[in-house]
Parts: C-alpha cells; structure tokens; sequence
C-alpha cells in the first residue's frame, strides 16, 4: 500500500481494495484522483488475482475531543473547478470528461463492485457509490446530492440514478439537494444493505487468511458477513416519510408550478412544506430549473447518452458565461472561497428564469462524432 498517494490500493484474498486518500479534504476528487482510479480498474478489470473490487474512503486524522471522522467521497474538488475556470485552464474540461467516463466504466465493470458508505457521500462520491453492484450504508453516512446550491447540477450520472427512484424522488433530491441517512437511502434504493462500520476490517482479516476462488463466493462471504453484523437500530425516515408530499409538489409541470405548490402548502400551516422552501431559496434558480429538465429528459434515456448530456451541460456551466460570470463559479466562491454565502445568482429569482435560458444548456456543443464521451457502449 503507498500511503503518499491520494488513491491506495491493495488486494487482499481476491478483493481489489481501493481507498481513497485525501482524508482532509473528506476524500474529494481530483484529477490525478480520477485517472489513477481509471487506471488501477482498467488493470484489475483483466488481473485473474482480481475477482471483486470495494472502494472506500480514508479516515480524517483524530482531533483531540472528536471521535475519529471516516466519509466516502464529498465529490469533486470544487475549489479547483472555480480556480481553474477562472483562468480558462482546460484542465477543468478534462476533469468532467474523465470522471464522467470514470463513473460509467463502474457501471459497466466486468467484475463486482461494492461501495463501502461512512460519512459524507455526496456528489462526485455519489457518482462512484452509485455505479456499484452492491452499495453499504453505514450508521454515519449522509447522501446528498446538492449541486443547484453551488450553481451546478447533480452530475455524475445523477439523472440516471436519480431519474430512477420511486416518483419524483428524482426530482426533488436533485433541486433540493437534501441529505439522506441509512433508512433513507435504503427506502431509496441508493443503498443495498447496512452494515456496522467496523465490521469491514474484519472481513478483510478473514480474506487474508482464507482467500475467496471466485467472484461470487467473495461477494456471498461480503453478503453473509454484513448480514452478521448490522445496525443495530435504524434512524426513523424523514425524507421518505414525505414521499407523498414530494410526488404531490414535485410531479408539477414546471419548478414555478413546483414553487407555487409549496407556498400554497406553507400558507396553510405545511411546515414541510415551508422547510423545503427554505432548503431552496439560497440555491441557484436557473439551476434548478435546469436540473428540473435534466432528470425528467434522463428517464428515458439510456447510461451512456445520460453522461454524454452531462458532459454537454457542463460545458455549458462554464462556456454560456466565462470566467466570474459562470453560475458555478460564483456558487463555489460564495460557499468556498469567500464563504459570504451570498451568490449573486443570475437570474437573481424563479421568475426571470425564461425557458430558453434553461434550454441552451442542453444544445449541442459537438456533433457526435466528437464528443468527448463518444466512445461510451451500454452493454446489449
């Protein structure tokens, strides 16, 4: 294990462990971050000694007082994305590109995939968590895909993951961006089993002195073990407990019929419905009408055109207003960079978000012979 790296890795009786490195920064993605990934699973996806591969995040260095932090993938290094947009460093476009064909050649891996979920799992980790075969929540995790409140849209695939889900669950996790603990991603769907945390180490012990022979062996001992030690109390569900409430408001037409929906229910007491208003008041109103059309257009679309249009409206977040005048590079420098939390969203309301602003972002930039993800095959 090279423990300099962002990405360490290590087999240990057949299973490809893969962890991600950047503990202080709760596991974000960079780009040598995802080209090692892409690199290490090219390699084990035709490595006989390979049979399965479980990838997880590092733990945060103990704070005297706090109790030792482990999370999965906060997402993409955002600060990188504003910086580098700034300047015009066409390194941010290689990034999307090659994460986005990361996450898809998880989707259509040869071999199992398993997410092992602590902590933050949001975004970028959402995109790698959700293109594995089994996904592992843990009592700690928290799912959230809040891209609209930094002036983007919940990529990585997320309008095929998101698209899916019961209703219009899709709709409303993707323009409110609300976090998500075990029992709701397990009603969800974006979580297979649950599992105490600890009990990972433990199955890797008994790997190294007992090696599985065969993929499907490792992922029934995998299975077994987590069923032995599960949680032994689940969270009451809060998201999931609204899912009427959600495909009631969330299933309108348009996100002004959404809005108007919601403040009718507010006006008559729905505390619901008054919380979800505020959840999205300081996001960006053209992003979430955008997000609102992403997933509705993702449902009937297969992976590979999903990530193809991802890619297209990324380009868009960064080329239909340059440099400090790009959504997303406001939305990072008010939350990250100078942490005033004020946006200067543009469109500043709902109201003057035209429905051919939200269009131009799913125009085409290539035609499809050269798109940068052109070379992106569902399986048959």
């Amino acid at each position: 294990m090279r423990n300099e790296s962002p990405i360490l890795t290590e087999v240990v009786g057949g299973l490809g462990v893969i962890t991600l490195n950047r503990p202080k920064a709760l596991n974000a993605l960079t780009l040598e971050m995802v080209r090692e990934l892409a690199v290490v699973l090219q390699g084990w996806a035709t490595n006989p000694d390979v049979l399965a591969v479980l990838l997880q995040g590092s733990a945060r260095p103990p704070v005297e007082g706090k109790p030792v932090a482990r999370h999965f993938c906060a997402g993409g290094d955002i600060r990188f994305m504003h910086d580098a947009a700034l300047v015009g460093d066409p390194a941010v476009e290689d990034f999307f590109t090659e994460e986005y064909a990361l996450d898809h050649a998880l989707h259509v891996y040869p071999k199992p995939t398993v997410a092992w979920m602590e902590g933050i799992t949001m975004g970028g980790g959402m995109g790698l968590a959700q293109a594995c075969a089994l996904r592992v929540a843990t009592a700690s995790v928290r799912m959230a895909m809040p891209e609209t409140r930094i002036g983007l849209f919940p990529d990585v695939g997320g309008g095929h993951f998101l698209s899916r889900l019961v209703g219009h669950a899709g709709e409303y996790l993707g323009v409110v961006g609300p976090h998500l603990h075990v029992t709701d991603a397990l009603t969800l769907g974006l979580a297979d089993v649950h599992a105490e945390a600890g009990c990972l180490s433990t199955f890797l012990e008994n790997l190294r002195s007992s090696a599985a022979r065969t993929s499907g062996e490792l992922i029934a001992r995998l299975r077994a073990h987590v069923d032995l030690h599960p949680l032994t109390r689940l969270p009451d569900a809060t998201v999931t407990a609204r899912l009427d409430d959600i495909d009631r408001h969330f299933g309108l037409p348009t996100l002004r019929d959404i809005v108007a929906s919601l403040e009718a229910a507010q006006a008559d007491g729905d505390a619901w419905a008054e919380e979800t208003l505020h959840h999205m008041a300081g996001h960006s109103p053209l992003m979430m009408a955008v997000t609102l059309e992403q997933i509705r257009r993702a449902r009937s679309m297969p992976l590979a055109e999903v990530f193809r249009m991802e890619r297209t409206m990324v380009r868009h977040c960064f080329q239909i207003r340059t440099g400090a005048a790009s959504e997303t590079v406001e939305g990072v420098r008010a939350l990250v960079v100078d942490k005033d939390h004020a946006p200067r969203w543009n469109p500043p309301t709902l109201g003057e978000v035209g429905a051919d602003q939200v269009e131009a972002f799913f125009e085409a930039v290539w035609p499809p012979y050269a798109h940068p993800l052109r070379d992106l095959h569902d399986p048959i």
